[in-house]
């Protein structure tokens, strides 16, 4: 069956990483991914885990995740890359950039882009399950700590009121046994995950995938 596009805003205007949503649409049209399946969206996390399937092989998997991304680069591009694909679940994972891009960036701020971006999935794909990755202890940023934590405590107290929701935290198995980031799970930007990190995070998504 032929993939169905909704208008989105990367055919309306140049906004940034139109680029790469038009790379997504180029490849779905030689190659349509299959519908119902489980979608990651979200930063470079997502999209530097290029094996991703191999980690979920009894699952269908498509990765949609742009690196750098916001939030409101998400909920710009969700008509795009979201609901075209009818996923049976939607994994995010983003927000870090938000408050790492910007001082004037709360973290109540991160919470309400995130609801919007939810409500916008939610309206599109009312039966989608819904499923956000805590963000996670980034040595580099370990400043942000504390925005961090308390964006992450909003999403998944709203994540525990909705239907069709689930939180995942991967921030505490990140840390040391001194409460500070594991370096040995970061490649050397202390940004970006190692596979040692990677494995963290499939065992603790692993149980929250829809079958």
């Amino acid at each position: 069956m032929t993939l169905l596009f909704f208008k989105g805003f990367a055919r309306d205007k140049e906004y940034p990483f139109a680029s790469e949503i038009r790379r997504f649409n180029e490849i779905d049209k030689v190659n349509p991914p299959p519908r119902h399946a489980i979608l990651f969206i979200g930063s470079s996390s997502f999209t530097m885990w290029q094996d991703l399937q191999n980690y979920f092989p009894e699952f269908k998997i498509i990765n949609r995740a742009f690196g750098g991304s916001t939030l409101d680069d998400q909920l710009r591009y969700a008509r795009d890359i979201v609901l075209p694909y009818t996923p049976r679940q939607v994994v995010i994972y983003c927000g870090e950039n938000d408050l790492a891009f910007s001082d004037t960036i709360t973290p109540e701020i991160v919470v309400q882009r995130f609801i919007a971006l939810f409500n916008l999935i939610r309206t599109g794909l009312p039966d989608t399950q819904i499923t956000y990755i805590s963000m996670k202890p980034s040595p580099s940023r370990w400043y942000l700590a504390e925005k961090f934590n308390d964006a992450n405590q909003g999403i998944r107290i709203f994540m525990e009121y909705s239907s069709n929701a689930g939180f995942v935290n991967i921030w505490d198995d990140m840390l040391n046994e001194n409460y500070i980031p594991d370096t040995t799970l970061f490649l050397e930007d202390m940004l970006h995950m190692n596979e040692k990190g990677y494995n963290i995070w499939q065992k603790a998504i692993s149980p929250e995938l829809v079958d």
